[in-house]
């Protein structure tokens, strides 16, 4: 059996308010566009997730809410706190507990772009890979049917995108 991560960076987030946490941020006018395009794009390539962890961050959670009526069908989204600035360690931590054999992680930078490095055999072909901008989206394979067996270098990179390309 193999299993799928789909791995996405939050849209592009407001800095305007001051007033707001770094928690409470929203999407800005760019990320509100290019989130739906990233549903679309999974969509269209047939890489559909059957399960969302997403962090308790509103932007991520503004993310999930843009790019998932694109997915052409209902899948469980779960906030999970822990992925709030979580830190590459912590995020493999979150996946390993994950049950379906398709899930999407929604996060942040630096932790998801590191994440992203270490746990694929190679890196994405893109040149964007490497700094992870908002909205990059990877997709991964891992042979095997257990997230708790998965380990850092253990994926193969199938796709990865940025809003930019669509």
């Amino acid at each position: 059996m193999t299993l799928t991560l789909i791995l996405t960076r939050h849209a592009k987030s407001d800095w305007d308010d001051p007033r707001l946490s770094d928690h409470d941020r929203t999407l800005n006018a760019r990320g509100k566009r290019d989130a739906p395009r990233v549903g679309a794009w999974l969509s269209a390539q047939g890489h559909l997730p059957d399960a969302a962890l997403v962090s308790s961050a509103r932007r991520t959670q503004e993310t999930w809410e843009l790019l998932s009526p694109e997915l052409g069908r209902d899948v469980p989204m779960t906030v999970v706190p822990g992925l709030y600035h979580a830190e590459a360690g912590d995020i493999l931590t979150h996946l390993r507990a994950a049950t379906a054999p398709v899930v999407m992680v929604i996060g942040h930078n630096p932790g998801i772009g590191e994440f992203a490095h270490r746990i694929v055999d190679a890196p994405a072909a893109h040149p964007r890979f490497i700094d992870y901008p908002t909205c990059a989206t990877l997709v991964a394979e891992f042979a095997g049917d257990d997230w708790g067996a998965v380990d850092w270098w253990s994926g193969r990179v199938v796709d990865f995108v940025v809003p930019r390309d669509l």
